[in-house]
């Protein structure tokens, strides 16, 4: 029988050989806890259809813009990945139709992962979860095609079954607010209530004047069953929309604007904006003021209804137009840029802050904000927790730089738990995984330092793996 892959079992965790093995018995209390895995971008179709896998390249390459980005930027093509254009896209190369050939240049290229956080979840998912027998390589490309191609085939690899033996508890998905969350409806008669649930994402009706809003805004009265003719209708079939998530088990709303401002205007202001994108003629500055202003509603929105507000600033979208007109958005060309939270959330903290009502988790990925921003913030207003490090920053080196800049200002319990951000539905595991080793090896540390108990540290073990995600992203109205 052929050895299977054996990866070592203190990946991760520190160096030090006395605090290694305190970090060991601290993970291994909390590795095998369920997995909360509350802002995902895997498709809810993919589980409503619940068929096989197609083959190794459309399952953990091609929708995988971490690892494509990586072979893109040593000069591949996305068509070359298997990533189609969009339809009608003028100079864009046909998708690569061979599986195998994308899988054979992932393969060849596996040396280009070394030190990245994409070769850890990588590796668990290869190696743990699909068993094969030995890391990719050039030469054992075709072997391991054909040896994860049978595995995909069997019955325990479709993708409900899946979500069992990844030991799923329960997972979000990231839904237009335009979804008749169709596939949500099937899947709760199917698995019951509330174990795969929306997220609710206004951000393409919230920002006016580009080219698909005024059509998004019909579709809205559409689907809402509002008339959006004006503003007050607008924001009224966003109210219908936020409560037809509810029914379907969403426990949040999600927003990834450029910046964090959430400055309210007149109700004249906004009711003129609104109006001038209507008729197609936005002013400049009127797009960035309206989403802040409708950050704002949001906010008030969230204390009426219950759903958590996270809000992720900071990243500017499609940063190459080209691969933006070839391909679409979410192909690895989102980049982060520097970003201000404490001026920009003050119009909604002074206004919500202080309520019971009110539930904020607040993301970035520009690290340098972390202790002189967003820590004091969650360390003082009682809406607001700290999301965990994520996209740029989901790595074990920013993930430590986390503990070490939060922890001290905002303590653990004014975090979030761990969020996955994944698109790639086989590395969610694995990045738990990564996480809760980085988690246990700074527990390690205080505890070696006398500055937490082992019993302690146990305990918020499990709170960082399991029971904070649970509490921060309670349902409404519990």
């Amino acid at each position: 029988m052929t050895e299977l892959w054996q990866l070592d079992p203190d990946r991760a965790l520190p160096a030090e050989p006395s605090t290694r093995d305190l970090a060991r018995t601290i993970y291994r209390h909390a590795a095998a806890l369920p997995l909360v895995s509350m802002h995902g971008h895997v498709d809810v179709g993919l589980f409503a259809a619940n068929q096989p896998f197609g083959d190794p390249a459309e399952l953990l390459i091609t929708p995988d813009h971490y690892l494509v980005r990586m072979l893109v930027s040593q000069g591949y093509r996305h068509s070359q990945l298997g990533v189609p254009p969009r339809e009608g896209a003028q100079g864009a190369d046909a998708a690569e139709q061979d599986p195998r050939a994308v899988w054979r240049r992932f393969c060849e290229n596996w040396h280009l992962f070394r030190g990245t956080p994409t070769r850890y979840w990588l590796e668990h998912e290869l190696a743990e979860i699909f068993e094969l027998s030995a890391p990719p390589s050039a030469a054992n490309a075709d072997a391991l095609y054909d040896e994860l191609s049978a595995t995909l085939q069997r019955e325990d690899f479709r993708p409900l079954a899946l979500l069992e033996r990844m030991n799923v508890e329960i997972l979000a998905t990231t839904d237009s607010a335009l979804s008749d969350l169709s596939g949500h409806a099937a899947l709760a008669r199917k698995l019951g209530a509330g174990r795969i649930v929306p997220t609710f994402r206004p951000d393409s009706l919230v920002h006016v004047g580009h080219q698909a809003w005024p059509a998004e805004v019909a579709q809205l009265a559409e689907v809402s069953g509002v008339d959006t003719g004006d503003y007050a209708g607008f924001l009224a079939a966003l109210r219908s929309r936020r409560r037809a998530f509810i029914e379907a088990g969403a426990r949040a709303t999600d927003h990834g604007h450029l910046s964090a401002d959430t400055t309210p205007l007149p109700v004249a202001t906004a009711e003129r904006i609104y109006r001038d994108a209507l008729h197609g003629d936005v002013q400049p500055g009127d797009t960035e003021a309206f989403a802040a202003h409708m950050l704002f509603q949001m906010a008030e929105m969230s204390t009426e209804d219950g759903l958590v507000m996270q809000l992720h600033p900071g990243v500017l979208r499609n940063h190459s137009s080209d691969i933006y007109r070839q391909y679409g958005p979410d192909q690895g060309f989102d980049v982060p840029v520097r970003v201000e939270f404490t001026r920009n959330l003050r119009p909604v903290l002074e206004k919500f802050g202080l309520s019971r009502h009110f539930r904020c988790i607040l993301f970035t990925t520009d690290e340098t904000v972390y202790s002189r921003e967003l820590a004091p913030l969650a360390g003082a207003y009682p809406s607001i927790r700290l999301g965990a490090p994520w996209w740029f920053l989901d790595s074990p080196e920013q993930m430590l730089r986390f503990r070490q800049s939060a922890v001290e200002t905002a303590g653990f319990y004014n975090t979030s738990g761990f969020v996955d951000d994944t698109r790639a539905f086989a590395s969610i595991p694995a990045r738990h995984d990564l996480s809760r080793r980085i988690d246990a090896g700074y527990l390690a540390r205080l505890v070696a330092e006398g500055r937490l108990p082992m019993d302690e540290a146990l305990d918020t073990m499990v709170d960082l793996a399991h029971r904070l995600a649970l509490t921060a992203y309670a349902a409404p109205n519990n």
